[in-house]
């Protein structure tokens, strides 16, 4: 019997969950999953995990589109230079060991676990952000609208080509790039960063995931599942989401994201010295 039938709705629920409660983030552990659990090679379970973060991020998009939050114009000039670069890191992907591809993940894994528990504790101790200088992207409060400029064209257009490439080599969608280079560049309030942020996911991931099917290396028996499962635990995670302080379910998710970096580490340096 092929456990793997029962195995990829399972993690793909597990997966939705977290991203129901932490946001399109969560997906970044989808590959890790994958990985440990169904004995995965990183370029053979990066556009599975695709797959799943396409979808539940074009879900959240409609939503803040239907809100009026979504700011489509940034999110489409963010994705169309991380649909150029995504193919190359779906290409790149096989062409690079496992064990070396999935030490490049645990350690962008760490950083993102290390980041994301500094936020979570300042958050629960009060601490204030640093200030910092007015940001390239600034809306015009008389139209409410971004003003585009030379240098917050290049901000945006460098965050979604890195998201995109990143997206394509290791299938980790790219909200981890384009939420903090959003909170940088652009004076958008959250919730516009966070729908913005899943637009821009939604193509690159959806793009992605597309080109992976017509290339053949999409293994549509466990990314159908593990997608479908992944949207069924997202709602879950959403009605939890409301009952879960925020900066307490961040600090769980980055020492849980962080425990799977060092595991992930440990078995990619393994098997490099095997």
């Amino acid at each position: 019997m092929d456990y793997s039938t029962l195995i990829s709705p399972s993690l793909g629920i597990l997966v939705g969950i977290l991203m129901g409660l932490t946001g399109a983030g969560g997906g970044i552990l989808s590959v890790p999953l994958l990985v440990f659990f169904l004995g995965l090679p990183i370029a053979e379970a990066a556009p599975i995990a695709l797959c799943a973060v396409a979808l539940a991020s074009t879900i959240g998009a409609i939503l803040g589109l239907k809100n009026k939050i979504l700011r489509y114009k940034a999110a489409g000039f963010m994705a169309i230079f991380g649909l150029a670069l995504s193919p190359l890191g779906l290409w790149l992907a096989p062409q690079i060991p496992n064990a070396p591809l999935q030490i490049l993940f645990s350690l962008i894994l760490l950083y993102v676990a290390i980041r994301l528990l500094s936020q979570a504790r300042n958050l629960i101790r009060g601490i204030p952000e640093e200030n910092r200088k007015p940001p390239p992207c600034l809306i015009n409060p008389t139209i409410g609208k971004l003003q585009w400029t030379l240098p917050c064209a290049r901000a945006l257009m460098i965050a979604g080509s890195i998201a995109g490439f990143l997206s394509g080599l290791l299938g980790v969608g790219g909200g981890f790039i384009i939420v903090p280079a959003l909170k940088r560049y652009t004076d958008l309030p959250v919730k516009s960063i966070v729908a913005t942020s899943l637009g821009v996911l939604a193509i690159i991931t959806g793009g992605g995931a597309i080109f992976s099917a017509v290339s053949g290396s999409l293994n549509i028996f466990v990314a159908a599942p593990f997608a479908l499962a992944a949207l069924g635990g997202l709602l879950i995670g959403l009605l939890l989401g409301k009952k879960l302080s925020g900066p307490h379910t961040q600090l769980i998710f980055s020492i849980f994201t962080l425990v799977i970096a060092v595991s992930l580490l440990i078995k990619g340096v393994l098997t490099l010295n095997l």
